[in-house]
């Protein structure tokens, strides 16, 4: 089930930039592309700094 999901998630960023109307979705497209990796890294940092934080009022 999970590769299923994986397959079904795989996007072709070259191929819808060859396919764009316009530049306007060509940049929408390489935006849409880096927003999962950015939700990511600030989920991770706000874990980090919640656990960091944690730590250092077990400390007092």
């Amino acid at each position: 089930m999970r590769s299923l999901i994986l397959f079904l998630q795989q996007v072709n960023i070259e191929q819808k930039i060859k396919n764009a109307p316009n530049s306007e979705y060509q940049i929408g497209v390489l935006i849409g592309s880096f927003v999962p990796f950015i939700v990511l890294a600030i989920i991770a940092y706000l874990l980090y700094y919640r656990a960091k934080k944690k730590e250092q009022n077990l400390k007092n």
